[in-house]
């Protein structure tokens, strides 16, 4: 899954190149399709975002 969805990604950390998982989050459908991608995610604010895009399908 992870590579399926491209989050094995290149991270940097006080200078040191890794790879590692990217923070993401999917939200799909009842049809089963994606209905909106959050990347690079930060916890503030996040929440309420995914809720209001749930609310709006």
């Amino acid at each position: 899954m992870i590579e399926a969805y491209r989050l094995w990604v290149e991270k940097k950390l006080y200078g040191r190149r890794y790879m590692g998982v990217e923070r993401a989050t999917f939200l799909i459908g009842s049809d089963g399709r994606i209905a909106r991608i959050w990347r690079n995610v930060r916890v503030k604010g996040h929440a309420e975002a995914v809720l209001e895009a749930v609310r709006a399908l």
